[in-house]
């Protein structure tokens, strides 16, 4: 992870947690819907822990996971239950969960990283298991006027780095627009991918 973009989501952890977006309930709705019931996710970069608990609300038994501390505490706080601190390179789970849900986060891992937490992730997922996370659109790394990191990927990128991480079932890129924490919209792509069984 950039350390000046942990930084800044540790410094504005209260601020970032208020905000309230409703378009990814769609995404959200339509990942839980390929996964058992009660099926086992981890959750990456929960923020405030608003998607956390539409998991739960649902009956999902969630790991859910920020690397910010003062993130985690935020979202402790909301849920009303623990949120563990892990940073992505630390994950080290084998075949544990049914779904990983990573929204708006992998963003923010460099470019040349990107790959090996793939890795990671594809290793943490069961056989069949779903995956999903989005990205800012782009075609090299660079930072934004709040000077946070992203990896701004393209498709043709984002697949082939996909692809050198693990077998995939399926991998699907949707593209649409999102405003930001800095009141900007900007192109996103979601990535929902299966592993292979």
């Amino acid at each position: 992870m950039d350390e000046e973009t942990l930084q800044f989501y540790r410094r504005n952890a209260e601020a970032y947690a208020g905000r309230e977006i409703i378009s990814r309930q769609v995404r959200l709705t339509a990942f839980l819907a390929q996964l058992p019931s009660g099926a086992a996710i981890l959750e990456l970069g929960c923020g405030a822990g608003g998607d956390t608990a539409a998991m739960l609300a649902r009956g999902f038994d969630v790991r859910a996971t920020d690397g910010s501390p003062e993130m985690a505490e935020v979202a402790s706080k909301c849920l009303g239950r623990p949120v563990e601190t892990l940073l992505f390179h630390e994950l080290d789970e084998v075949e544990a969960f049914d779904g990983v849900w990573a929204n708006a986060c992998l963003l923010h891992v460099p470019r040349d990283e990107l790959a090996s937490i793939l890795v990671l992730i594809w290793r943490a997922l069961k056989p069949g298991g779903h995956f999903f996370a989005s990205y800012k659109e782009g075609d090299t790394g660079g930072r934004d006027t709040l000077h946070r990191y992203y990896n701004y990927p393209s498709q043709d990128w984002l697949r082939t780095t996909y692809a050198s991480a693990g077998s995939w079932n399926s991998l699907a890129i949707e593209r649409g627009d999102v405003r930001g924490f800095d009141n900007k919209m900007a192109p996103m792509l979601f990535v929902v991918a299966q592993k292979s069984h």
